[in-house]
């Protein structure tokens, strides 16, 4: 049986937001089934939503559903929350998941910050289709992948989509290090701690700002 948390709002996972609703019924409106219901609103989340790293981490609303969607842009933590909200509107069990992964696709700037290409807390949205959980990866939008040379990440309600090791280039992309397991709503306190712990200087006076989409560049 499936928990209720994973149906019901939460505080991150915000289904109850009358925004993100009216969303998620025109982004899924013509779904031949819950499924296809679903990949539309996959679509919708992962093109629509804009990939931002330059976010501040300690604001809650960086990891809210309905904020993200105000916002129009995101990083993975809040994207998947969105798209999570969005399934829960259509009456779809979903839940987050988190792994630390070593991603190639990153920014010069972000970089000198992290000092480190390891991404801790990175997300995706699983969702419970025809009897299953299946995992769905929105982060990266289309228009950003295409600028980079890396297929966006197509997702098919059945499959697990998760990111592909290598770009069009056969370049590294994406290396998952470390599974952290899954969650009816973000840990935000947690994940903000181990941020503060690992990217110090993240959290500086000065936080990173501007552009992301034009500044990210595929590592060699």
């Amino acid at each position: 049986m499936i928990g209720q948390e994973y149906r019901a709002p939460g505080r991150f996972v915000d289904s109850d937001s009358p925004q993100l609703t009216a969303f998620a019924r025109a982004a899924s409106a013509g779904g031949k089934d819950a499924t296809d219901a679903v990949l539309r609103l996959y679509r919708a989340v992962r093109d629509e939503i804009l990939y931002d790293a330059y976010v501040d981490w300690t604001d809650p609303n960086v990891f809210r559903a309905s904020a993200v969607l105000a916002a129009k842009r995101g990083f993975c933590v809040g994207k998947a929350c969105l798209l999570a909200a969005c399934a829960r509107v259509l009456g779809v069990p979903s839940r987050l998941g988190f792994a630390d992964v070593r991603n190639h696709m990153t920014s010069p700037r972000l970089y000198e910050r992290m000092k480190t290409d390891v991404f801790r807390w990175h997300a995706y949205c699983d969702l419970h289709l025809s009897g299953k959980w299946v995992k769905a990866t929105p982060a990266f939008n289309a228009s950003l992948c295409e600028r980079l040379g890396v297929k966006p990440l197509a997702f098919d309600g059945w499959t697990d989509s998760l990111f592909q090791p290598f770009d069009n280039a056969g370049r590294k992309h994406m290396e998952y290090v470390v599974d952290r397991g899954t969650f009816a709503d973000v840990p935000f306190e947690t994940i903000l701690a181990d941020f503060r712990a690992h990217y110090a200087a993240l959290f500086g006076e000065e936080r990173l700002a501007g552009d992301f989409q034009a500044e990210a560049v595929a590592a060699s």
